[in-house]
């Protein structure tokens, strides 16, 4: 059976059209699966009974099964998703004041190899399709009440997101049009450890997305003991594709930078970043690292978080750290699959409330 989230409009119409069915209903389908939260084909009510059940009968909807879902008490859902093929991912809905924000997973698995990440300890099993990046979505979407609203979307998860180019780039156009989920184009950030033909890729597209670059470290020697996939990249490499990309994007870039404890996060590595980042239009995305089981990283002390900070800020740099969302849920990247192996316990898709 074809997932229906795979499928595109013309696609759609055509396999209408060879059923003796007029094209205008792909429009309606299209309405109850990425706007009406229908959970099933049987929700579509204003489709004839005959039709629903010709759906049924060659698509399915979603493919996941929800086999965990986790809620904390500052609003945050986690929902881990298994796949027919028994992969796992996880993506998060995050609530902050009025903004609501998803973060998705582009690949089972991560191959960059960032030593503090739970996504890639495995490393990767394959990519994600267009319709499971967009499962994710519509998941989480299901998740809110009816006064809320999803306005932001960040590729954050599990995987490398431009590594997937080919299957996420078909589903943040649906995220961001208008039949879709309605999120504008402004409101969807992409983040990459740094690849730069990727990224020139991107730039090439014109696209006007966000893009948010993980440095974690202001040297090669650093970087690559803690992301090893810069051994074949170098830093300088990636700044200046990030700098072609803001050339023909004009969005301000995104820095990341996740602070490891007697790591990374001393008063040199701040007066380096500071060095290398000066005169951007950029800001600083400083993450004090979320512990993993069974990992050797630990957070940095509040001493070295303020020292750090205070170099970067002296030097001109636009610097924001970020709010720790979901500690009680395993929020972090990859952290809630790795801390339930074996068979799942399905947990029923909570509905949406309201």
């Amino acid at each position: 059976m074809k997932h229906l989230l795979d499928t595109t409009d013309d696609e759609l119409k055509q396999w209408l059209e060879e059923r003796g069915l007029p094209k205008y209903r792909a429009a309606q389908i299209r309405r109850w699966a990425y706007t009406g939260r229908a959970g099933s084909f049987d929700d579509m009510t204003d489709l004839p009974r005959e039709l629903r059940e010709k759906l049924a009968a060659e698509f399915t909807l979603f493919t996941g099964k929800v086999v965990a879902h986790k809620q904390a008490d500052d609003g945050t859902e986690k929902l881990l998703l298994e796949w027919p093929d028994a992969h796992r991912i996880e993506c998060v809905l995050i609530r902050e004041g009025k903004r609501r924000t998803i973060c998705i997973s582009t690949q089972v698995g991560c191959a960059m190899g960032c030593v503090f990440c739970a996504s890639g300890l495995d490393g990767v099993a394959r990519n994600l399709t267009t319709g499971e990046i967009v499962e994710q979505m519509l998941q989480l979407n299901r998740l809110q009440t009816a006064e809320e609203r999803l306005s932001n979307v960040v590729v954050m998860g599990m995987g490398e997101p431009l590594a997937n180019l080919d299957r996420l780039l078909p589903a943040l156009d649906q995220a961001t049009r208008p039949d879709g989920l309605g999120i504008g184009g402004r409101h969807v950030t992409i983040s990459t450890v740094g690849l730069p033909p990727a990224m020139d890729r991107l730039t090439e597209l014109h696209t006007n997305y966000h893009l948010a670059v993980s440095l974690h470290a202001p040297n090669d020697e650093l970087r690559t003991e803690i992301v090893p996939v810069n051994k074949s990249i170098t830093i300088q490499a990636v700044i200046d594709a990030a700098d072609r990309f803001f050339a023909d994007n004009g969005r301000r870039l995104t820095f990341e930078y996740v602070l490891l404890g007697e790591l990374n996060d001393r008063p040199e590595h701040a007066r380096e970043l500071v060095a290398i980042l000066r005169g951007r239009t950029a800001l600083l995305n400083v993450i004090p690292y979320n512990p993993v089981a069974g990992l050797p990283y630990r957070e940095p002390s509040h001493k070295a978080q303020e020292r750090f900070l205070e170099i970067l800020r002296d030097g001109g740099l636009n610097v924001q750290v970020r709010t720790r969302k979901g500690d009680q849920i395993d929020a972090a990247c990859g952290q809630l699959r790795r801390s339930m192996p074996g068979e799942p316990q399905v947990v029923a898709l909570a509905m949406p409330r309201g």
